[in-house]
């Protein structure tokens, strides 16, 4: 019997369906561009930026959930620790740039210079081409760890939606329900 507990009568639905959860019952996660874009990105099965960054935990670990491009773009300087992109590869005023090398340890491969992947990400960064206030995306958290001054959401099985979709219900700073 539901008592107005949410996740007690989640688990009622789960259990009634056989275990298959309904995808509109899904939390989403706002997350503001360009880091949802570079949380879907990635090549060889490893993302550009495999954790998200926040001010406190969460319990939300194993779920899967959407993730939400919010509708305005993170402000101030990309910060871009966690991310598995070249340290020398900058965008200053609005021009790519390469300083000392193209490759860090975690993106080199075969071959020289920047690949065209690369350089179209950072086309789409300087433009501002990336959608916002629409679900973009899915994954998983696989753990939560503290970090100096942050916490660390170590993501998994993240996938990118086939049809971006406006949600129907009012987005919030972080987790909201969407349909």
């Amino acid at each position: 019997m539901f008592n107005g507990n949410r996740t007690e009568a989640l688990g009622q639905y789960i259990s009634a369906c056989g275990g298959q959860a309904d995808k509109s019952a899904m939390r989403a996660l706002s997350i503001r561009q360009p880091y949802a874009e570079l949380i879907l990105r990635g090549t060889c099965g490893q993302q550009i930026k495999p954790i998200e960054f926040r001010s406190r935990p969460t319990r939300i670990i194993g779920e899967r959930f959407y993730i939400y491009a919010g509708q305005q773009w993170a402000s101030g300087k990309l910060f871009l620790q966690g991310c598995r992109v070249p340290e020398e590869l900058s965008v200053v005023s609005g021009q790519l740039s390469v300083v000392k090398k193209a490759w860090s340890d975690d993106l080199a491969m075969p071959g020289d210079g920047i690949q065209p992947w690369m350089l179209e990400l950072a086309k789409m960064l300087i433009l501002k081409d990336l959608p916002t206030g629409v679900i973009v995306g899915s994954a998983s958290i696989k753990e939560v760890v503290k970090g100096d001054s942050f916490y660390e959401w170590h993501l998994t099985d993240v996938e990118r939606v086939k049809k971006l979709r406006k949600p129907k219900g009012h987005p919030q700073p972080v987790w909201f329900t969407p349909f």
